[in-house]
């Protein structure tokens, strides 16, 4: 196995093996991410893109996985 891996006490005291960081250092080469204004055309479809956005986060309605009987 050549993941780094690092010793953690649990509760009771007795030391377990646990994965230490396993990223890559450094920032993504890609120029174009995070640039969502620039890669929808019309105005149309910036309105559309925020206000699903806002959906996922501020909305009560959730959907997929996310979906809880229970509210938090």
């Amino acid at each position: 196995m050549a993941d780094k891996m690092t010793k953690k006490k649990m509760a009771d005291g007795t030391e377990v093996p646990v994965l230490a960081e396993t990223f890559d250092q450094g920032k993504p080469e890609a120029k174009d991410l995070g640039w969502w204004r620039q890669k929808l055309s019309t105005r149309e479809e910036k309105l559309r893109y925020l206000k699903t956005a806002e959906r996922y986060w501020y909305s009560t309605d959730w959907y997929g996985s996310e979906k809880r009987k229970n509210p938090a």
